[in-house]
């Protein structure tokens, strides 16, 4: 450690302070600091220091006897935030000086020497790059898990009849089980929007330094292996300065939410009992203080909220790039809020969801009932028609005056009589009632993608496939 008297500091004296004539207000102290918020990269930010600190010493910058000292002072450092002895000094302003001040303490000159070569600019960049691969790695898992979820609801409901709606109107019978696969569908496509982002956020902006790189003779190739980086980022302007990767990243979780939002719409309709086509486990559900008899969708009222919520982070972070000239900004300090409630309120969505799904219980008669009201197969009688060489627009009009004349007598097209029927188009036989039934309609649907059980049956084990069964 040296000794010299002009160079000891006060543990909480700025790194760079020596550019300065009076320190820094109580009150821009306090609004400048992160480290509120940005302790949640210690993990990373430790573990982007010790690949640093061993490719310095694999270069010859820094000595074998420093590298042991960084890596046994980074142990230390990490064992008391783990414990929770770790003091967060606010005036030390963010994860980053916390961690060093703490290392020169322990370590003396080779905790000085561990910053050769960088700058809080790369390592910031680096610290949420590490931390937000971890991220997705887990959403996609949890991404994952909510699938298993619906394809076991949707196996259990491939020939439970419910209405398909366009419009919210009652349009055509489909099957249960192929109106949860079309959220599998949503799904994926986010598991293949977040895998392909993450290859964008797993390239390594430290040795950028602050701006321009370094003199130093360093390794970036080196660093990115320890750290498992997919590669360099070749411009060190923009990898200081670039948060594409975060906002990428938050557009594809506020995806996911639309899909989920969308699917909370759909749960809070049918637990309606103007539909009652499903109700959910007690435990997602809440009461009413005054109205004893209520049972409350919360949980896919609050996912639909926060929906909103996760959009405005989305939008922060464009507003928050959209002027800064090259390379970093203080601006980038506001990055990190936004992005951490983001892949806070995705993961814990996610992690209800595919629980709440396991407590869906179906109404299946009332599926079918509501169904029946509808008149969901009348475009099932224009198909008949046309099949009988009626062109398709008079065959359109033709079920349509059918459809009236039902209603006034209130009851579904299956329930005429085929002389009522057969007013409309003498080409209506007897075979029609075949047809007209909600099972005859859904069947008739098979093809790739349609809702004909055997092809529900077919897209699961597609599904299947693709996820792996066992988790």
């Amino acid at each position: 450690m040296n000794n010299d008297p002009a160079l000891q500091q006060d543990d909480t004296k700025k790194t760079w302070s020596g550019r300065f004539n009076e320190p820094v207000s109580a009150l821009v102290e306090r609004y400048t600091a992160s480290v509120s918020f940005d302790q949640r990269l210690t993990e990373y930010d430790i573990q982007g220091s010790l690949a640093h600190a061993q490719m310095l010493a694999e270069q010859g910058i820094i000595s074998a006897a420093d590298l042991t000292a960084i890596q046994q002072g980074m142990q230390q450092i990490r064992d008391e935030i783990r414990n929770h002895q770790f003091v967060w000094l606010q005036e030390l302003e963010d994860v980053h000086l916390n961690i060093e001040k703490r290392l020169t303490a322990l370590v003396g000159d080779a905790g000085k020497r561990l910053h050769t070569g960088r700058s809080r600019n790369d390592q910031v960049a680096t610290d949420i790059r590490l931390f937000l691969r971890t991220a997705i790695d887990e959403i996609i898992s949890l991404i994952k898990a909510m699938q298993h979820a619906l394809l076991s609801l949707a196996e259990q409901h491939i020939h439970t009849i419910m209405p398909g709606f366009t419009h919210l109107q009652v349009a055509q019978p489909v099957s249960f089980g192929h109106h949860l696969m079309a959220y599998f569908e949503m799904l994926k496509r986010d598991v293949e929007r977040l895998t392909d982002c993450r290859k964008r956020v797993n390239q390594l902006p430290l040795g950028a330094a602050a701006l321009a790189g370094t003199s130093y003779p360093i390794n970036r190739e080196r660093v990115a292996q320890l750290l498992d980086f997919e590669a360099v980022c070749q411009n060190s302007l923009d990898a200081v300065s670039d948060r594409d990767f975060a906002i990428e990243f938050s557009a594809c979780a506020a995806l996911i939410m639309t899909h989920l939002s969308r699917m909370s719409e759909e749960f809070i309709l049918w637990m309606n009992p103007a539909f009652g086509f499903i109700q959910l486990a007690d435990r997602f559900c809440t009461g009413s203080s005054i109205m004893p008899q209520k049972k409350n969708p919360d949980v896919p009222e609050l996912v639909r909220g926060k929906t909103g919520r996760v959009n405005g982070h989305l939008v922060a972070l464009l507003t928050l790039m959209k002027a800064q000239p090259l390379a970093y900004n203080k601006d980038n300090q506001e990055d990190k809020e936004p992005l951490f409630d983001t892949v806070d309120t995705l993961t814990d969505t996610l992690r209800i969801y595919a629980d709440m799904l396991g407590g869906v219980r179906v109404n299946q008669e009332t599926m079918r009932a509501s169904a029946l009201r509808g008149y969901a197969t009348a475009t099932d009688l224009a198909d008949y028609l046309v099949k009988k060489g009626i062109p398709f627009r008079d065959a359109h009009e033709i079920v349509a005056k059918a459809v009236q004349f039902a209603e006034q007598k209130g009851c579904d097209l299956s329930k005429l009589e085929l002389n009522e029927l057969q007013q409309f188009s003498i080409q209506i036989e007897s075979d029609i009632f075949a047809v007209l039934t909600l099972e005859g309609s859904m069947n008739s649907r098979n093809h790739t993608g349609g809702t004909a059980p055997e092809q529900v049956q077919a897209a699961i084990q597609k599904a299947k496939a693709w996820l792996p069964w066992k988790m």
